[in-house]
């Protein structure tokens, strides 16, 4: 039957969801521990959520677990492709994967930190950068005393790498 003999009543709302950070096809989904217990606290979040969903109208309960669902899918996707890296493992004298690094910027006098993260865990107002940011790119396998440099449109930008943990 078409859709056209159907009551628009019947038409059920397709959820917008929006996508979680941009991870190209292909590459590996990274992760700290850290960053994978955050992901499953989000995923029993919304668990917790659809599972207590209020809603006097059916249509409108229906739509909000659609809409949860959908956030749960690519979620779980996340999930199911995070490569966890031990950062116990990482050499402690080189910036890679999970490295907090502390660099001096150009002529600016105080210093900055940054940890190397998973594009699930980026969050800039902690200090935490995603493996794929150019910043991260150009830090990586650097050492202490070190100076990496940021190619800008106009201008260039100076990092001196100061400490390295883990």
């Amino acid at each position: 039957m078409s859709r056209g003999f159907v009551k628009e009543d019947d038409q059920e709302e397709i959820p917008l969801v929006p996508p979680r950070a941009d991870l190209p096809q292909g590459v590996i989904n990274y992760m700290t521990q850290v960053g994978m217990d955050e992901l499953l606290v989000e995923k029993q979040r919304l668990l917790n959520e659809i599972e207590h969903l209020e809603f006097t109208n059916e249509n409108e309960r229906r739509i909000a677990s659609n809409h949860i669902n959908a956030k749960l899918q690519l979620l779980n996707n996340r999930i199911s492709t995070a490569k966890i890296i031990d950062l116990s493992t990482q050499p402690q004298n080189e910036i890679r994967f999970g490295a907090t690094v502390t660099l001096k910027i150009g002529t600016i006098k105080d210093v900055q930190k940054y940890q190397i993260v998973g594009v699930d865990e980026a969050d800039i107002s902690k200090g935490k950068i995603s493996f794929l940011s150019p910043i991260a790119k150009i830090l990586l396998n650097k050492k202490v005393g070190d100076i990496a440099i940021l190619k800008l449109v106009n201008d260039e930008r100076v990092f001196k790498i100061l400490d390295i943990t883990y």
